[in-house]
């Protein structure tokens, strides 16, 4: 096996079990290395400090384990079924009213650069780490060991993934169908709310389950009020506001794809208190004054890079200054940012400086984050990507 060994003083990070060696922090390499290598790593005393996949770009090694293991069938299922028992302890694996949960969270759970997405029966892989994405098949035969019956499809959905500079090309497809005869059933439930999920040519896996939560807990605020989610996709949001009785629900979105799905989901539900627009955020909200008693704000990352993070940080103040100037006295703003760079603290003050410039009195009813199936490695805090607040603006 290939060894790492780390300049003098690089080693700090991996002594406290974060997963990540940054390529700066390498000093040698001894023997013939290529993207996707499993690899040792020593420190410049010639310490073990961990094993893990190799790959080029700024995070050149991601570590699986701590400690000396052999990387085989047995080791990986025993990865993979960790991650299982932990969304049983959960309540997710048999759970009537919801049939969709992140099965694996990369770093939350020991396996960097790898997500499992289960959807009523289909699991999606997504990748990061070229090292996971050789060895697919593997997760693929550990997955129906594990799940049984329970496993009618594996699609992977790495090709966004995958580095487009890497010499190993992704192509997504299908890795697995129980039954190539029978169809891949395409609906799901969430908390007994019905959704259309296009796991091959939506965004992500297909459905933001990270919101699942926090559009529990909107559901419980919606009876009788006006309700606006913005930036709507697959119209979650909007889906459990009229569900728990919301007087009328607004959708918007720029794409018009979105709108469709959404409508979709709103049919699919026998909803008819629903209108949906496709147009930008920013400027229907200039003309809304006063119309709603509850305004979700849920965009795309503003910044994915450290570079980007001040032109973010201006994008979320602008959004939320809109929000906290038309929305009704009394209502409240659900606000997320999903951006990792931009972290909790920061975000929170940002929203102050929209309210500030609004000059309305604002309140915290909720500090929302996301739900137990990402799970955050407490070593690994930037899996903490998805903060966000609920206000109440007088």
């Amino acid at each position: 096996m290939v060894k790492i060994i780390l300049a003098n003083g690089k080693d700090h990070s991996l002594r406290r079990f974060h997963p990540w060696v940054f390529s700066g922090a390498i000093k040698k390499i001894t023997g013939d290395l290529k993207e996707g290598d499993v690899v040792e790593v020593y420190s410049a005393q010639n310490e073990f400090l961990g094993i893990g996949h190799y790959q080029i770009g700024s995070i050149a090694v991601r570590i699986f384990s701590f400690t000396p293991v052999v990387p085989d069938y047995t080791f990986w299922t025993g990865k993979l079924l960790a991650a299982y028992r932990f969304r049983e302890q959960l309540n997710l694996t048999n759970h009537t009213a919801t049939n969709c949960y992140r099965l694996l969270f990369a770093e939350g759970d020991g396996m960097p650069g790898f997500i499992i997405d289960y959807y009523n029966g289909t699991a999606v892989f997504q990748m990061h780490s070229i090292g996971m994405y050789l060895i697919r098949d593997v997760f693929v035969k550990a997955l129906i060991e594990i799940m049984g019956d329970k496993l009618k499809a594996v699609f992977d959905k790495s090709e966004e993934t995958i580095p487009k500079q890497s010499s190993v090309k992704a192509v997504n497809g299908y890795l697995y169908k129980r039954d190539e005869a029978l169809p891949v059933n395409t609906i799901v439930v969430e908390n007994n709310n019905k959704f259309y999920i296009d796991w091959e040519g939506g965004q992500k896996t297909g459905f933001f389950l990270d919101q699942r939560d926090n559009r529990e807990l909107l559901g419980q605020y919606s009876k009788d009020k006006v309700v606006l989610n913005t930036f709507c996709y697959t119209g979650g949001f909007s889906v459990y506001a009229a569900n728990e009785g919301a007087k009328q629900v607004h959708s918007t979105d720029i794409s018009k794809k979105a709108i469709d799905l959404t409508d979709r989901n709103i049919e699919l539900n026998a909803i008819t208190n629903h209108q949906s627009f496709a147009v930008d955020t920013f400027e229907f909200l200039k003309h809304r004054e006063n119309t709603y008693d509850i305004i979700v704000l849920d965009p795309p990352a503003f910044a994915k890079h450290h570079n980007v993070k001040h032109n973010a940080i201006m994008g979320y103040k602008r959004l939320n200054y809109e929000a906290i100037k038309q929305i009704k006295s009394g209502g409240l703003l659900f606000t997320f940012s999903c951006s990792q760079v931009v972290d909790k603290n920061t975000f929170n003050s940002t929203i102050m400086a929209a309210a500030i410039e609004a000059g309305r009195n604002v309140r915290i009813f909720h500090h929302l984050s996301q739900p137990a199936d990402h799970c955050i490695n407490i070593f690994h805090p930037e899996g903490e990507y998805l903060k966000g607040l609920v206000v109440h603006v007088e």
